[in-house]
């Protein structure tokens, strides 16, 4: 039996819609709204899941008056703001949904097309992108550093997709209870998809200007997302063999280093000269110290590998309440 806005209490939902919230109270509504009618209109079983990631003005509140009188929300609130990846991955840790689709509740990304990201999942893919094909956002501060950005993390990554940004994204529920989440990995979740071996595309979306608030987003993300690029980097390829790029590099420099040593000694012995004031021989023992550093970074990078594929995942966030309808 269908209830409010076309959620269902009894039956596991086909779609669970996660929204990380940051200070958005006037946007709430609006995309609630929005939402539920979309779903409603598609005959889709549904969720909404609304992330409060220690919002200061008043989103919390009005998210948990709303969940108690609404069926198809549940609000997570957390204690304090840990950033939208954090959010994120609580959302995904509470959606009951076969499909999970993020989206910004900046009022940007247009929940209509929803069933258009579902529709190409139920091709046999595991993750859809949207392409924000025509952008309404400042050139300067937005598009330009959105571009290198997506120019970079495709050369890296080897994912083809135009736009990593967008958070408007359909996902199989199976494939993000694979990935675990930290720093600001939201933006490079097509990347970590593909590491799990995932089936990915993208589809261009609708795009709106901001209607209320401020954006978020600016410049100084730029240092912490080259930062999470390089890990990205780091994992795709040697997330399960760490010792074949710290080993490779530390046998190098011990073998830089010993045949320099060697070259030295066969000097002092064969030729009687000095060495002690040579650089050559700074080098030799810098070489020989980096590379056994190198090496025995290796060997604790695959010890804690092991830590990482067979212990318990812990989240990266602390739930102070979930909301739901009270049901009599």
């Amino acid at each position: 039996m269908t209830e409010q806005n076309g959620a269902m209490s009894s039956v596991v939902p086909a779609v669970s819609v996660v929204v990380p919230i940051y200070n958005e109270v006037e946007s709430i509504p609006h995309l609630l709204e929005a939402i539920a009618s979309t779903l409603t209109a598609s005959e889709l079983n549904y969720e909404i899941i609304c992330v409060d990631d220690g919002s200061s003005d008043g989103s919390a509140e009005f998210l948990r008056k709303e969940a108690q009188t609404r069926s198809d929300l549940k609000a997570v609130i957390l204690r304090r703001n840990y950033g939208q990846t954090a959010a994120m991955s609580a959302g995904f840790n509470h959606a009951l949904g076969t499909a999970i689709v993020t989206l910004d509740a900046d009022l940007q990304n247009d929940p209509v097309d929803i069933p258009l990201l579902l529709a190409k999942l139920e091709e046999g893919y595991d993750l859809v992108s949207g392409w924000r094909k025509n952008r309404q956002d400042g050139a300067l501060k937005r598009l330009l550093p959105s571009k290198i950005a997506n120019w970079l993390i495709r050369r890296t990554t080897s994912v083809n997709i135009h736009d990593y940004g967008c958070s408007l994204k359909a996902y199989r529920a199976e494939l993000v209870a694979d990935m675990n989440l930290y720093g600001e990995l939201h933006r490079f979740l097509p990347a970590l998809a593909y590491i799990e071996g995932a089936r990915i595309t993208e589809i261009p979306v609708r795009h709106h200007a901001r209607r209320f608030g401020q954006s978020k987003y600016g410049l100084s993300r730029t240092f912490r997302v080259l930062m999470d690029l390089l890990t990205i980097l780091f994992m795709k390829k040697f997330l399960t063999r760490p010792m074949h790029v710290f080993g490779l590099w530390g046998l190098i420099s011990m073998l830089s280093g010993g045949a320099i040593a060697l070259y030295l000694t066969f000097v002092k012995l064969a030729f009687h000269e000095n060495i002690g004031d040579r650089p050559l021989l700074i080098l030799a023992v810098l070489l020989l110290v980096t590379g056994v550093q190198l090496f025995c970074f290796g060997l604790l990078a695959e010890l804690l590998m092991r830590t990482y594929h067979e212990s318990q995942g812990r989240p990266i966030y602390r739930v102070r309440e979930v909301i739901t309808k009270s049901v009599n």
